[in-house]
């Protein structure tokens, strides 16, 4: 297992959201957005809320409306992932805001989706993944 994950069910949510969206090795935005969105069953689950695969495009609704039922850290995560998607800014994007209320775990998430979006980290499998799309 690469050390990036959390555990295995991470790194096979990850793969199965990477092959839905049919994700290229390139796609550094996408990569790191999934990475977050994977990285616990309750952020999973709401896989549908956060992005449209359809459209490939965020929900960025599901953050501001209410609808969708986020614990601070999960709202702050997605936050994240969707400013390392395309700069997505609100009230709530801040370093501060985003990372101030996350505990040892999240701190880690947060961290390795910014080195995936800044190129820093490679996550070997997704060539893998791609090759057989």
């Amino acid at each position: 297992m690469n050390n990036i994950f959390t555990d295995n069910d991470h790194k096979n949510r990850y793969l199965e959201l990477i092959k839905k969206a049919q994700v290229n090795i390139y796609d550094l935005e996408r990569q790191s957005l999934f990475y977050i969105a994977s990285s616990s069953e309750d952020l999973y689950k709401k896989k549908y809320d956060i992005y449209d695969f359809y459209e490939n495009a965020i929900l960025s609704d599901c953050i501001t409306s209410g609808k969708v039922d986020f614990c601070s850290s999960s709202k702050a995560l997605i936050h994240l992932a969707y400013n390392l998607y395309n700069g997505y800014r609100d009230d709530c994007t801040s370093p501060l805001s985003i990372l101030g209320g996350l505990d040892s775990k999240n701190l880690f998430l947060a961290y390795q989706a910014i080195l995936i979006r800044l190129k820093s980290v490679k996550i070997s499998s997704i060539t893998q993944i791609i090759s057989e799309a």
